[in-house]
């Protein structure tokens, strides 16, 4: 498989205003999505895995009781593709959902 290219600078600053609720940590992102419960975080969990399988691009994740932090980088390549910023919505998405 090969590796996704790594963004340029500018294309970082112009991905994670894309990702508001994302920061950057060198050849991270990450994002702690605070859910109402300890259940809701698990789930949230479920599906951010099940999103990851089908994108075949998965993140680090922390599970502290109500807060779950993911943590994006595009292991193979060395730093932040475009496959970050793509599955840095995704959880986006699916963190929006985490009430329902």
């Amino acid at each position: 498989m090969p590796y996704a290219p790594l963004l340029t600078e500018p294309e970082i600053a112009t991905a994670l205003a894309a990702v508001p609720e994302w920061r950057r940590e060198g050849d991270w992102l990450i994002r702690t999505v605070e859910c109402p419960t300890f259940r809701a975080s698990i789930a949230l969990v479920d599906r951010v895995a099940d999103a990851a399988e089908e994108a075949n691009h998965h993140p680090d994740i922390e599970i502290n009781w109500r807060r779950v932090t993911f943590r994006l980088t595009t292991k193979a390549s060395h730093g932040l593709s475009a496959k970050d910023v793509a599955m840095a919505a995704t959880i986006d998405r699916l963190a929006a959902q985490r009430d329902r």
